[in-house]
């Protein structure tokens, strides 16, 4: 058993009969009362986020997991199908499992993390960012850069997201893949 000294993002423990992950989470001691740590927890089985507050000291159940690279193939509807770099065995995972699927293009290399006990897999983590192309988007109008304008821009995965007006079609863009926003423009 540990306990929340141990707590770090990415992170899975059992809480509430359930498998969490911790996305975010805050020590704080405030001036008055006891230390307590501040948590943002992801359902691996739901997707549900849940906040919730551990007191110091409090004892957590930490789930033993492995992580393996997985490349990503394809998807089909709500299933998206991935290969082991390095037995090319192949897995399925539902589309509820995966953060930001739209930002996945075919080829994709990702890290799956598997529970070592049932060895199922538990979520999978992509980049901190993905270059990928701008296939449509409005022309920017001239003069409108007063303010930090965006417009709508539909990349290569079909993903939308809002970008500068000076992003035009068949540009390659960095998107960050936790927030699921422009970063940059990527230059070749």
């Amino acid at each position: 058993m540990s306990t929340t000294s141990d707590i770090r993002n990415g992170l899975c423990i059992k809480h509430n009969h359930d498998i969490y992950k911790i996305i975010e989470f805050l020590h704080v001691k405030p001036g008055k009362g006891p230390a307590f740590v501040r948590t943002k927890l992801k359902s691996l089985t739901s997707g549900k986020v849940l906040d919730n507050t551990f007191s110091a000291g409090h004892k957590i159940d930490v789930v033993r997991v492995e992580t393996n690279k997985f490349q990503f193939l394809y998807n089909d509807s709500t299933t998206y199908h991935f290969m082991n770099t390095d037995d090319y065995n192949q897995i399925t995972i539902e589309e509820k499992f995966l953060d930001n699927p739209k930002l996945m293009k075919e080829g994709e290399v990702v890290t799956v993390i598997t529970n070592s006990e049932t060895s199922m897999p538990l979520s999978v983590e992509m980049p901190p960012s993905v270059i990928l192309e701008v296939v449509s988007t409005e022309p920017g109008v001239k003069g409108n850069t007063a303010t930090n304008a965006t417009k709508p821009a539909t990349l290569e995965t079909g993903a939308v997201v809002n970008v500068p007006l000076f992003i035009n079609e068949g540009d390659k863009i960095k998107i960050d893949t936790i927030k699921g926003n422009y970063k940059e423009r990527f230059k070749d």
